[in-house]
């Protein structure tokens, strides 16, 4: 198959942009074979839409506003909850400091995945991929206040989240101390 045009562009830029994709499409849903389904289905509904593609500098911002609806349009189909919280266990071999580096990690997952699809969706677009406030507005298509109040929401439940969750573990060690 011969692709023209911005088709040609969205194929040649794939390599380049399936890991960002993929680690954005991870940190919504935590489940690998997931994830690579939004990313397949993703980029299968770009080359499908590449006509309607009008600036190809911002290629990443569509394929993630592609993403996004694709995302909303998966969770809409599940009726159960996701498993959000599937973590690497370490090998034996790993030191302390790696264990509770990896904690900390399984721990911020926790509190990301806690939050409400519209708060994850913003915070992982701005901390994760990096994107202005301009471009998370332009790709949710909300206005960039909203996207502002629910960064600020979200990064405020995560710190309430991750207090709680460091108040908790303080008062086990001080238990196992007596």
């Amino acid at each position: 198959m011969i692709l023209f045009g911005p088709a040609r562009i969205i194929k040649k830029r794939c390599a380049e942009l399936q890991p960002q994709l993929y680690r954005l499409a991870w940190s919504w849903c935590r489940d690998a074979d997931i994830a690579q389904d939004l990313v397949q289905e993703t980029w299968a509904k770009a080359l499908e839409r590449s006509s309607q593609l009008r600036d190809q500098e911002r290629l990443l911002q569509w394929m993630t506003r592609i993403m996004v609806n694709t995302y909303r349009d998966h969770q809409r189909r599940r009726h159960d909850d996701l498993n959000l919280d599937q973590v690497e266990i370490p090998g034996d071999d790993a030191t302390s400091e790696n264990l509770d580096r990896h904690d900390d990690i399984r721990r911020v997952q926790q509190a990301v995945s806690q939050l409400p699809d519209e708060q994850r969706l913003v915070l992982t677009l701005v901390d994760l991929m990096e994107f202005s406030y301009a471009e998370v507005a332009d790709t949710l298509e909300l206005p960039i206040g909203t996207v502002m109040s629910r960064l600020s929401r979200s990064r405020q439940k995560l710190r309430e989240f991750l207090t709680v969750d460091n108040d908790e573990r303080r008062h086990m060690e001080l238990r196992r101390v007596k």
